[in-house]
Formats: structure tokens, sequence, C-alpha cells
């Protein structure tokens, strides 16, 4: 008898492992190298006011965001361990940056089989100046990002599945196949409850899906199962705005915006009734607006891969055709909606196109690295006059797949720290500084009339960190919700209960109105952010 003195193999590592633990080293390269550029604290305007909102499960403005207020709800429980709520939120959009990379690392690599092209890839996208300055503060884009990534990739799953199944036979496609669309469904619902940005898919998705499969209203039935499950969870999500907003008087929030418990109500936030007026015609001035997305978006956030964009929407459309139509179509809808919509800080809403955009670089890359590899085997066969076999073609491509994952960074990596500058609002303290100097100024039993900047910290130091509840911050949604009238109606009313009364408003012609009617006396900050001591009427306050 012989013994084998040979030592037991290593088991291989399982391939579904692998396929998990690489989005996800990508996510933790994405998070730790973010980490450092946070917003420590509260914001202002809109970063305060989801600040507070989150936390507490409260409702906040339209649409109501109703899937990124149950998301930072949890996210604040589960991240309590790492400081002050204002900070864990903030911490969730570098979470779901992290996470839409990784999702681009999966799907790029579905698309091509290149892992290290998808790696390139979501380091990329979170790195493009855009998406890295949205991850450093609370905001929702970065969760629409997330889950426009994490949608993608169902979709893709999907098609791919249905292609491998194809030979199994009907009940094997509509099964472990037809799961995807399902899900991808749900997660539809999700992102439109985060963000109505969401609702411009619908066309290309409707277009996906029938070129994937141009029968599927036969199958009605599975059609109306994604459906259902689309508008099933944009429901359920869409009930906290009521649910918390005062339908049910012992689940009420401490902070809600408007009144979602009426039917018109809950419609005018869910619609964004109040921005309707903010469309135009996405036609008018075409040249204008051409050179201004080029001057402020595409050019800073690519540099000199812009100019392989349009070459990467031609191989994508070469090796995935349906993937094309799907993020092709997506592109030039969001982007004639963005040139029709006035919003101060349009820029946001971009994250989409430049997502869409490192995929089809990942898909040229990796036509490029296969090219290359081919190449270089058939010229080292023609040299040495030897045959390579595939593994040596394989590692061939591998080889450029990493020179070509290094060009698709090298923007990035020559203007790292410039970007990483450009970005870091780690000593961002304004709101917090404005705070601890104004609150302790302000009286007892105060008013304070306040606008929606200011009035954000100012919620966010009552309703979560529970400093000074007696104070009544009256703020213009306020005036609107209690029937109190506009500002100089509020001064008067409480200046006649003997209450003490302060006022924070726009610098103009807001602060100026008030300075007319009022004898008033600045006791801290400045500019929109001055807090003024209402000491009494100068004429009859109208």
């Amino acid at each position: 008898m012989v013994t084998s003195l040979a030592l037991p193999s290593r088991r291989a590592l399982d391939p579904r492992l692998v396929a998990w633990l690489l989005p996800i080293g990508v996510a933790a390269l994405v998070v730790a190298n973010g980490w450092s550029g946070l917003m420590p604290g509260v914001g202002f305007w809109d970063t305060g006011e989801f600040q507070a909102v989150l936390p507490v499960l409260g409702t906040a403005h339209p649409t109501g965001y109703p899937t990124y207020v149950l998301l930072g709800f949890i996210a604040n429980l589960l991240l309590a361990p790492i400081g002050e709520p204002a900070l864990r939120i903030n911490a969730l959009s570098l979470i779901a940056v992290a996470i839409a990379a990784g999702a681009t690392l999966a799907l790029v690599r579905r698309l091509t089989g290149s892992t290290i092209i998808g790696g390139a890839a979501g380091i990329g996208l979170a790195t493009t100046p855009l998406v890295w300055k949205y991850a450093m503060a609370a905001d929702p884009h970065p969760i629409h990002l997330m889950f426009v990534a994490l949608l993608l990739l169902a979709l893709v799953t999907w098609e791919r599945a249905r292609r491998e199944a194809s030979e199994e036979g009907p009940a094997a496609r509509s099964g472990h196949a037809d799961r995807w669309l399902v899900v991808a469904a749900i997660l539809f619902g999700l992102a439109a409850g985060n963000h109505s940005l969401t609702l411009l898919l619908i066309p290309p998705i409707g277009l996906y899906v029938l070129a994937v499969e141009p029968d599927i209203w036969r199958r009605w039935r599975f059609a109306l199962t994604c459906l259902l499950a689309t508008i099933g969870t944009l429901a359920l999500v869409y009930l906290e705005l009521p649910l918390r907003g005062g339908l049910v008087p012992a689940l009420t929030a401490p902070l809600v915006y408007a009144r979602p418990t009426t039917w018109d109500g809950f419609w005018s936030i869910a619609l964004a009734e109040q921005f309707r007026g903010s469309l135009s015609d996405p036609l008018a001035d075409l040249g204008g607006k051409w050179d201004r997305l080029l001057a402020t978006v595409a050019v800073p956030q690519f540099g000199l891969l812009l100019i392989a964009v349009p070459p990467a929407f031609l191989a994508t459309a070469r090796r995935a055709p349906r993937y094309a139509l799907l993020t092709g179509s997506a592109l030039v809808i969001t982007l004639l909606f963005d040139a029709s919509y006035a919003n101060a800080d349009i820029n946001r809403y971009y994250l989409g196109p430049i997502l869409w955009a490192w995929t089809w670089l990942g898909i040229l890359a990796a036509e490029l690295a296969i090219a290359a590899g081919a190449l270089a085997a058939a010229l080292v066969e023609r040299l040495q006059r030897i045959r390579l076999d595939k593994r040596a073609v394989d590692r061939a491509v591998t080889l450029a797949a990493l020179a070509l994952g290094a060009v698709l960074l090298w923007p990035t990596l020559t203007t790292f720290t410039a970007r990483r500058h450009d970005v870091d609002r780690s000593g961002d303290r304004s709101a917090q500084a404005w705070l601890a100097e104004v609150l302790p100024l302000i009286p007892q039993n105060a008013v304070l009339v306040s606008w929606w900047s200011t009035s954000t910290p100012l919620w966010y130091a009552q309703k979560v960190e529970g400093m000074r509840p007696d104070i009544f911050v009256v703020d213009d949604r306020t005036m609107l919700d209690l029937d109190l009238g506009r500002a100089p109606d509020v001064i008067n009313r409480y200046l006649g209960e003997g209450r003490p009364v302060y006022a924070i408003r726009l610098s103009g012609p807001d602060t100026d109105e008030l300075r007319a009617l009022f004898l008033m006396n600045q006791v801290a900050g400045d500019g929109s952010t001055a807090v003024w001591q209402v000491l009494g009427r100068l004429t009859a306050a109208r």
C-alpha cells in the first residue's frame, strides 16, 4: 500500500461568494475613501431638513421622499455608534454611492465579463466630482443613484437569465428569469418613492422589456404581477406620509410638512404641485443649454474621457443593443427634462446620466481589452512561431484590461487631491456654529419667525436633539398650515400676546419689509442668517 504524503488541495472559493465579495470590496473602498470628507453635523437648507426629518420618521417637503425617510430612519438606528444623527444621515449618502459603485461593478461585469473593467467603472463613478460631492451630506440623489444602478443590474440579469434559460424550455424561462423582472419592478417602486426622477425611466424600461421579450403582453398575468409589484411597493412607502402626518394620532411624527392627511394635501405633496411652474420649453435655446451642459457638467466630470463617450455608446450598441436602447433613451429623456426644469442645483439631476456614461465607457474598455489581447497573442504567435493556448490569450486580455482600467481612472488619479479638496465638507460647521450662537440668545417662550434655510437646523436642534422645545419656530410653511398669514401678521399677533419675538428672514426685500414696519435690533448672525429682535411696531403692520 502506498501512502500519499501530498497535502490536501485547498477548496476553491465558491464563485457566487466571489461575485458578491468583489462589489462589496469596491463599496468598502468608496466608504473608506470618502469618510474623512463627510459633513460632520447639521446643515442649512434641505440638508438640515432631511437631517431633522429622517431620524424622527417625519414627512419631508414635496415629493415627500418616503423611501428616503424610511431608509434614513433605519440607518439612524443602525449607525447609532458613529456619532450624532446628522452625521449618520450624511453617512447614508456615502453608503448609497458606495452601493451604486459596487452595483456598477456587477453591472459592467455582467455586460462584459470583465471584473477589472467593472471595478474601474465603479470606482470612477464614485470619484466623479458631482457624485463624490453629493455623497458628503444628506441628500436623496445619492439614494436615487443607488436605486438606478440596482435597477439596471436587475434588468440586465433578467435578460441574461432568459438567454441562458432559452435552451431549457418555457418553464425555466418563466421561473428563474422572471423573478428578476419582479425584483426590478419592486426596485422601481422604491426608487420612485425616493425621487420622482425615476418616472422618466418608464418609457426606456418599457422599450427594454419589449426588446427583450416582445411577446410579454401574451403573458398578461406575469406582466400584471410586475405592474402590481411596482404600484404596491410605491403605495406602501407612500403610506408613510398620512400615517406619520397625523392620520393616526398615536403615530403622528414631531415634524410634518403641510397636510398629508387630507386627499388634496397628500397629492399636493406627492405630485409636487408647488414646483409645477418650474417646467419650461426643453427645446428653447438648445445651443446655449448645450454649451452650459458641456461647460458645467460633462467636461468637469469626465475630462478627456468625454471624447470616448460617443464611441463608448456605439460599442455598447454593438455588444449590448438592448442595454444601449435602455440607457440611451433614458439619457435623452433625462437631458430634455433637465433642460426644461428650473432648479437652483440642477446638477444633482445628472447623476443618472453619469452612471450610464460610465457603464458605456466600461463596455468600450472591455471591447478594446479583448481586441488588444487577441492582437498581442497574434503577434507573439507570429514572431515566436508558436501556438498560444486559451489561457495565454486570457492572460493577455487581463493585462490589457488592467491597462485600460488604469486609463479609465487616469482623470481621477491625476486630479485626485483637487477633487478631494473640492468636495470635502469635513470643516463645514457653519450651521452648528450658528445654532450655538443663536439659541442661547433667544429667551424662554419666544416666537422665532424664520425662513427655510434657517428653519431646518432649528428643527433639527428641537426635534432631534431636544434643544429649546420652548421656542415656537414659525416658518413660511407653518404660516400656511396654521393660517397665520404673512410674517408681519405673525409678528403683530405674538407681540400683542406679549411674547418675545425674533425674526430671521431672507436678506433683501423680506427683511427690508419687516424693518419698515417694526423696530428691530440685530443680535446675531449676518445676511440671511441674521437674527433680529423685534422690539415693537413702527407702523400698523398689514
